[in-house]
């Protein structure tokens, strides 16, 4: 069975998370499954000169992100190996987990428009067999 992959905002979503005008920081959590081999056929302009696992395709990714990342003002909070759910679907697992960490909305959108970042994106696009993105807000007080 297909599943319908998710690598990229949809119009809609884009529009739906600057419409919650988010002021202060905002934390992106990243799930991110890679693929067994990278696939640069999107990006062959990036593609090394043999085979890479998706795994090493981000880590490429990465490195290549992480200066304009930081110059926007973000930094990354947390990576860890995932893999199956306690709670949650058991056909389900994600192999990694990232949170970062943006200071705004507008250094998150300086970020994601940078051309030199997004130069980089097709080791994104390689590695990656499914992702989910979702920006989240710190509350003040806890439940």
């Amino acid at each position: 069975m297909l599943t319908k992959a998710y690598l990229e905002p949809t119009q809609e979503s884009g529009r739906a998370f600057f419409s919650r005008q988010i002021s202060g920081s905002v934390v992106m959590l990243n799930l991110l499954r890679f693929r067994a081999i990278a696939d640069y056929s999107a990006a062959p302009d990036l593609a090394p000169a043999s085979p890479i696992t998706g795994e090493e395709a981000y880590r490429l990714y990465m490195e290549h992100t992480l200066p304009h990342l930081e110059k926007s003002g973000g930094e990354i909070v947390f990576f860890g190996r995932g893999g199956e759910f306690l709670i949650g679907p058991s056909e389900e697992r994600w192999d990694a987990v990232m949170l970062v960490r943006q200071s705004s909305m507008a250094s998150f959108l300086e970020f994601a428009s940078n051309e030199a970042y997004l130069a980089g994106m097709g080791h994104r696009v390689a590695a990656l067999e499914d992702s989910r993105l979702l920006p989240i807000i710190e509350e003040e007080t806890r439940p």
